[in-house]
């Protein structure tokens, strides 16, 4: 806990306003809230004084590992294997993830839109209204489906590479400097609204874009349609993928900052031991799923290797996090 939370805490426990803090201290008001702020740091008189009124001592409240929640044997963690992240490497890490989530955003949306064209081909040629083969169609839209992975796949590395070297953030037990916290939980505070606003209609985007292949499939005969609903649909869910992940990657920042939620120092050690079998795993589906494909030449039909390979990833990782909380 840093200097600005004991703060804050031993305020409240005292009953005391801002206002009236300031003035037991022969301060204003606006020095006690950039104290809470982490803006600014209470001289060593002040500090002193303020030992006296909260009944604390000195070293509770300049040492930031005094006052912490005791952790479980599980979480403990010997004191060297914390990286610390300066407030200057906090902001760029900040700077760099905005930059990068419109790129990474398109880059997905992309790989979500490259087989369109070859469905879209396709449906009119089964309709009869274009006159080239399948095989011909297929072909254009195998094309097609490379021209969108290959810009696709260069915005996935530029942006890794603007990122790699805070790669520690999200794979290493960190610990924040002085000021840092308060920083990325006020930016948390000002993400969160917005992120939920994005994140209802992202969802909601993906819920509704099945309602085109629903309609597809009630024609007689309805593999042109079909093939049609699943365009859109497709098209609908590049839209609601887009705006989940331009809000999810700033709030997952400050998530992987505060080492919250998924990025816990339990859940870090955990990903690292399943890394390499999650590797294996997609190499291995990427490999049936290409086979699979140019043997059929079934492209329209083969796709739906992927959800269903993704929810059985998923009850995998289910069961190693519930195998290791035991």
């Amino acid at each position: 806990m840093i200097l600005a939370d004991k703060i804050i805490e031993l305020r409240k426990k005292a009953g005391l306003s801002q206002e009236e803090l300031a003035e037991k201290m022969g301060v204003s008001r606006q020095s006690v809230s950039k104290w809470e702020g982490a803006l600014s740091i209470p001289d060593l008189d002040k500090i002193l004084l303020m030992s006296e009124i909260f009944g604390v001592s000195t070293d509770y409240l300049l040492k930031d590992e005094l006052g912490d929640e005791i952790p479980s044997p599980k979480e403990e963690i010997s004191e060297s294997a914390f990286r610390k992240v300066s407030l200057e490497e906090a902001n760029e890490f900040i700077k760099i993830k905005d930059e990068t989530a419109p790129m990474v955003a398109l880059g997905v949306v992309l790989c979500i839109l490259s087989p369109v064209i070859m469905f879209f081909l396709l449906a009119m040629q089964i309709s009869g209204k274009i006159g080239i083969t399948e095989n011909g169609a297929a072909g254009i839209g195998i094309i097609a489906l490379v021209l969108f992975v290959v810009p696709a796949v260069a915005l996935f590395v530029m942006s890794g590479m603007k990122t790699s070297r805070f790669e520690y953030i999200e794979e290493e037990p960190i610990e924040l400097a002085y000021g840092v916290a308060g920083m990325v939980k006020e930016r948390q505070n000002k993400l969160r609204d917005k992120h939920i606003h994005d994140c209802v209609i992202g969802i909601c985007l993906c819920v509704l874009s099945a309602i085109p292949l629903f309609i597809g499939a009630f024609f007689e005969k309805a593999d042109g349609e079909v093939l049609i609903g699943l365009c859109l649909t497709l098209m609908i869910v590049a839209a609601g993928v887009y705006i989940l992940i331009r809000t999810g990657i700033p709030w997952a920042t400050t998530e992987k900052l505060l080492q919250q939620d998924d990025y816990t120092v339990e859940k870090k050690t955990l990903e690292k031991k399943l890394d390499p079998i999650s590797s294996i795993y997609w190499c291995i589906v990427t490999a049936v799923y290409l086979g699979w494909s140019f043997y059929t030449m079934e492209w329209h039909r083969t796709w739906i290797i992927w959800p269903v390979v993704g929810v059985f990833y998923g009850v995998f990782e289910g069961i190693a996090h519930y195998m290791n909380k035991k």
